[in-house]
């Protein structure tokens, strides 16, 4: 009995962290989904605070910044990684990172591209 209690806790658990990687991965389909649509008011929704609040030149909201970047596609999703409240969600158009709040998954950047041993380079960050 105490073997399978074990077992069931253990998928349990894995399961779990399935489920905890399609919540950032959707937070990332969906920012891409706003900002293809042209609803950049939406995709500024989804940044969080410190991002939505650099992103703009100073006299310009966030929505007419992101309009200006246009951002890649998106596309389909390769991987997701995370880390306590942190997430690198990897799609084959672009690599995002988020921030887990108490409201949901934010968008810290995304428009990223490796630089090999250096730090991802981002259009819009934090």
């Amino acid at each position: 009995m105490r073997t399978r209690i074990i077992v069931l806790a253990l998928a349990l658990a894995t399961a779990g962290c399935a489920a905890d990687t399609s919540a950032p991965a959707r937070a990332a389909a969906g920012f891409h989904a706003a900002v293809a649509a042209h609803r950049e008011e939406a995709a500024c929704a989804m940044l969080t605070r410190k991002t939505a609040d650099k992103l703009p030149d100073p006299g310009q909201g966030c929505a007419d910044a992101l309009r200006e970047l246009r951002l890649g596609a998106g596309g389909g999703l390769v991987s997701v990684s995370l880390w306590g409240d942190d997430a690198q969600v990897r799609l084959a158009g672009d690599t995002l990172f988020l921030h887990r709040f108490s409201d949901g998954w934010r968008v810290r950047a995304a428009g990223c591209r490796p630089m090999g041993d250096l730090p991802y380079e981002c259009e819009v960050e934090d």
